[in-house]
């Protein structure tokens, strides 16, 4: 199972998992029901999770709604510490998941937009470096694991701090491969995919963040929280849910 994934997620294009990966992935799950782990997004109990990843990491992927280990942590971060499931917001979701898609649909109805360059799930097709909304457009914004595919980073950071009303907020998720550099690392004459793969840790990334990478959202005007939710939680719950303990919340907002 684990090398069928690492290939799939290689060699078949995103658009194509979108659509079909969860139909396959849903058959699969029927065999991992148990009480080893259990995923809060869809609150379905497993003996364990799916591997998931090009170097495929254990315990990672929910057969039943598709979340990762970084999905699971934002679920929690926003019933635990934001009032977001009291639908009153504007929401953008750049990049959506397929795991909350659905979910977030059923609760904001049509305050709750997506938007990708070539996602087939998405509502609205742009580029995250020239959005085609006016400014102060929404509350909220969640843009994870994008900015490492753009060309210009802190472009797309500006885009999505306009639009953002004062006081919305955003959560802006990006890989982190440790030992973290002391600043980003990028250079736009590494072309080939492979030679990207070694330099950015993916053949599509274009850069590796560093610890700068909070200094880079305030520099766009964010206040930059790093909320170390898994950790917080303590060993329990990190385990049952199956959480990054090395990755933090970037909740990010926009000054009144």
């Amino acid at each position: 199972m684990k090398g069928l994934i690492s290939f799939l997620i290689r060699y078949i294009p995103r658009r194509y998992l979108q659509l079909f990966s969860h139909w396959g992935l849903r058959v699969v799950s029927i065999f991992y029901r148990g009480k080893g782990v259990e995923c809060p997004v869809c609150e379905n109990e497993f003996k364990k999770f799916l591997p998931y990843g090009r170097k495929a990491r254990e315990n990672a992927l929910c057969p039943s709604c598709l979340s990762l280990e970084r999905h699971r942590l934002m679920w929690l971060f926003l019933a635990d510490r934001t009032d977001f499931f009291s639908p009153k917001y504007s929401i953008l979701h750049i990049a959506p998941e397929l795991c909350f898609i659905d979910r977030f649909k059923a609760l904001y109805k049509e305050k709750y937009v997506t938007a990708d360059l070539e996602s087939p799930l998405a509502d609205v097709k742009m580029d995250v470096m020239k959005m085609p909304f006016e400014d102060a457009s929404f509350h909220t914004v969640f843009c994870n694991h994008v900015l490492e595919h753009v060309a210009d980073d802190f472009q797309a950071m500006r885009e999505i701090y306009r639009v953002l009303d004062g006081g919305g907020w955003a959560i802006l998720q990006v890989p982190l491969f440790y030992p973290l550099k002391e600043k980003t690392f990028e250079d736009v004459t590494i072309k080939s995919a492979k030679e990207r793969e070694r330099a950015f840790g993916q053949s599509d990334h274009v850069r590796m963040y560093g610890k700068d990478y909070p200094e880079r959202l305030r520099s766009v005007g964010f206040e930059v929280e790093e909320v170390w939710l898994a950790q917080e939680l303590g060993e329990d719950k990190t385990r049952k849910f199956a959480l990054p303990t090395d990755e933090p919340i970037f909740f990010c907002r926009k000054p009144l």
